[in-house]
Formats: structure tokens, C-alpha cells, sequence
């Protein structure tokens, strides 16, 4: 069954038979004149003092515990680049559909139509009392960094960039499988990440945080070397010295990261990398290599892409529904690298698994090996696994409000909402 869709198939699935894809429902009943009175006036009057004597009670008294806003100025939207807010929205309603969809997660999405730094923190932190986290959006480098960095730093909610680190927690499961597939240890590795943009950074961040420690950065101009005087403060986190050509960095590396365009890098260059390298080549929708190219000089690599035509898509949806499921579910004040490595592992753990009776007719008997590093989206197992070791790290870490955490309660609890 082919995944290309047509123009008008897209348009037609936005329109109807409602316009957009999210819609609000009511969780209590409303059928008489005694519910009115409950949920407006003059019984809701009594909730509003609860929360005014104790903030803390929203979570009791409201929907803010499970209630995610999906945020962006539409200024570095997948594929489209910089639109604007309201052209975004179709974007932020299909992640707000997704969280709900995978997770269980309301969400509301909120374009904000302000490319200023320091008014959109002011706009975002404003409005954050309604919601139980903040994911961000398609929203471009350098400024998504300080936005994120001031929103941490600011909000006592769990905010995360998922262009970031959704791309990070994915590619690192993929990684650990991979890395151990070809019986190699992270901190023997040498590994090449080429972009320098948000995911670039938020990947190679985590990837230290895991172990990697021989890792070299290219962006448009060539290596990130200590040779270099116009490298921007995120891009001097990872100078090196071990590099200055492309040609030396990518010799004998173990994996390259591709966080680009097509054509960044070549099949020369792969073939100067190990006998079984892992390659990622994730600029979409078209890569900077077709897996068919690198197999011409490296057929034993190990390959994922970003595109659900060919094995091992790097697809975030694996990542961000679970990991807000088990932060809103702690009421966690942050999103901690403890939680990402956790949820990485996580998925990483899933592939392993059979896939059960409902996936085989889905996509086949897929099973563990070099064309299956990470589980597909639709494994319902993902809730239960990756939530679970989210929340359970929040809790261990003491960035979580509720202190009486029973992991084995809470995934039987998740089990029955899948």
C-alpha cells in the first residue's frame, strides 16, 4: 500500500467533514439545571478559592494535569521554513492530534504570531498557568535555544523544544541498538554530526550525555574546529581538534548523523567511514544520501532515515506523546536529561520485544535486527514503556511533584488506558 498522498486527498482530510483536525469535548455532565450550577455558577466559585488558598490544587481541580500546549511562531516549520504563525497551524494541530491519539494527551495549539525573543517568553510565560506542560514547535536556531533555556529557567512546568529533543531521543535509541548490534561501545565510538541547527545540537548533547565522547560537529562551512573564529556560542560546545576536513572526520567515524540537506555529504565520504558504519540520514523529505547510495560503498551499514518508505524511520512520534504522558502524570516541574536517557533507553528496550498479533498485520513479522532498531509508532507498548521510565526518572531525580509513586500501579494503570 503506497503512503503518497495527493493535494487534494490532504486538503480534503482538513476540511472534512469539519475544518482543522481538533475539537474540545466536555468530561462531566451537563443535563440539568443542578450540573449548571456545578460547573458555572455558583458551584464553581468554590474550586476557584481551593486553587486561590493553593496553586497546587489546578492539578486536582482542573484540566491542567493533562493538558499540553503545543507552541510556535511558524518560523521554522518541517520542510516549509519560515511560513508564519498562522500558516503553522495546520502543523500544530497534527501534533495536538497525535498527543491525543498516542497518549491520551489534551493539548490545545497556540501559534503565536512574534519572532522577538524576549515578547514571545513574555507571551509564552503568560499564558502558562493553563497548561500542565509546554512543547515547542518548529520554531528556528539560534533563538529556539534561549527560548527554551528562559522557559525552563522560568516556569515551574515541564517545557521541551521537540525539534530538539524529540530527534535526540530517537536517534539515541537507534544508536545504543546499532552501537550494539555491531558490538561496539558508545565511548569507543567516533561519531560525525552533519548540521549545526537545533537538532543537531540537541543530539549531539545527548549523545555526550550516553557516552559518545569522539564526536565531531560539520555545519555549511566545513568541521566546527578550534581553527575557527565564527562559530556561534552553541556551536563552540562541540570544537574539536581530532578534525578540519570532512574528509578526516569522516575516517573510520562509526556513524554520521545527517541534520541537513541533500548532498552534505557524499558517498566518498562514506566510504572512508568503518566496514559497518551506521548512518543516518535524516533531511527530509529528501535525504543526503538515499539508502540505496550508501549500500553501494558501505552494504553492511546500518541506515534509518526520516521517511516511512524505508526502514528505521526516526520518527518523533515515538518520543514526545510518552515522554509529556509520564511528566504530566508526576506533575513534573522540568524535563530532565536523567528522563530523556530514560525514554531513550526505553524505546531502545521495545524493538527488542516480538511484535504482538495486531502489528504482524500491520507491517509483517518484523523483527529485531539491522532493518528494525526502533519500534514503530503504533506499538501501543510505547505508552506503557516509555511513560513509565519517564515518570519513574522524575521521580528518582526529585523533579516531580507527587512523592508516592508506585511503578508497577502506574503501568498497569497505563496498560488499561491503552
Amino acid at each position: 500500500m503506497s503512503n503518497k498522498v495527493t493535494k487534494n486527498e490532504a486538503l480534503d482530510y482538513h476540511r472534512v467533514p469539519t475544518p482543522g483536525k481538533v475539537a474540545i469535548k466536555a468530561t462531566t455532565r451537563l443535563e440539568s439545571q443542578r450540573d449548571l450550577s456545578l460547573a458555572y455558577s455558583p458551584g464553581v466559585a468554590f474550586p476557584c478559592e481551593e486553587i486561590q488558598a493553593n496553586p497546587e490544587l489546578a492539578y486536582e481541580y482542573t484540566s491542567k494535569r493533562n493538558l499540553v500546549a503545543v507552541i510556535s511562531n511558524g518560523t521554522a516549520v518541517l520542510g516549509l521554513g519560515n511560513i508564519g504563525a498562522i500558516a503553522s497551524k495546520p502543523v500544530m494541530e497534527g501534533k495536538a492530534v497525535l498527543f491525543k491519539k498516542f497518549a491520551a494527551v489534551d493539548s490545545f495549539d497556540i501559534e503565536v504570531d512574534e519572532t522577538d525573543v524576549d515578547k514571545f517568553c513574555e507571551i509564552v510565560k503568560a499564558i502558562s498557568p493553563t497548561f500542565g506542560g509546554i512543547n515547542l514547535e518548529d520554531i528556528k536556531a539560534p533563538e529556539c535555544f534561549e527560548i527554551e533555556r528562559r522557559l525552563i529557567e522560568e516556569l515551574d512546568i515541564p517545557v521541551m523544544h521537540d525539534d530538539q529533543h524529540g530527534t535526540a531521543i530517537i536517534t539515541t535509541a537507534a544508536l545504543m541498538n546499532a552501537a550494539e548490534m555491531m558490538g561496539k561501545k558508545l565511548e569507543d565510538m567516533k561519531v560525525v554530526v552533519v548540521g549545526a541547527g537545533a537538532s543537531a545540537v540537541a543530539c549531539s548533547t545527548m549523545y555526550k550525555g550516553a557516552g559518545i565522547k569522539n564526536l565531531i560537529m560539520c555545519d555549511s562551512k566545513g568541521v566546527v574546529h578550534s581553527g575557527r573564529s565564527d562559530l556561534n556560542k552553541y556551536k563552540q560546545d562541540f570544537v574539536t581538534s581530532e578534525a578540519t576536513t570532512m574528509e578526516e572526520a569522516f575516517t573510520n567515524a562509526d556513524m554520521v548523523l545527517g541534520l541537513s540537506k541533500p548532498g552534505s555529504f557524499t558517498k566518498e565520504l562514506i566510504a572512508l567511514m568503518a566496514e559497518e558504519p551506521i548512518v543516518f540520514t535524516l533531511a527530509n523529505p529528501t535525504p543526503e544520501l538515499f539508502p540505496e547510495e550508501v549500500r553501494e560503498v558501505k552494504p553492511k551499514a546500518i541506515i534509518g532515515t526520516g521517511r516511512s518508505d524505508f526502514p528505521n524511520q526516526v520518527n518523533n512520534v515515538l518520543g514526545f506523546p510518552f515522554i509529556f504522558r509520564g511528566a504530566l502524570d508526576v506533575q513534573t516541574k522540568k524535563i530532565n536529561m536523567e528522563m530523556k536517557i530514560a525514554a531513550a533507553k526505553a524505546i531502545a528496550e521495545l524493538a527488542k520485544q516480538p511484535l504482538y498479533p495486531e502489528l504482524k498485520v500491520l507491517f509483517g513479522d518484523l523483527t529485531y535486527g539491522r532493518d528494525y532498531i526502533i519500534p514503530t509508532p503504533f506499538d501501543k507498548r510505547l505508552m506503557v514503556e516509555v511513560s513509565a521510565a519517564v515518570a519513574n526518572a522524575a521521580v528518582e531525580t526529585g523533579v516531580a511533584r507527587v512523592k508516592e509513586f508506585n511503578l508497577e500501579q502506574y503501568r498497569e494503570k497505563l496498560s488499561h488506558m491503552v
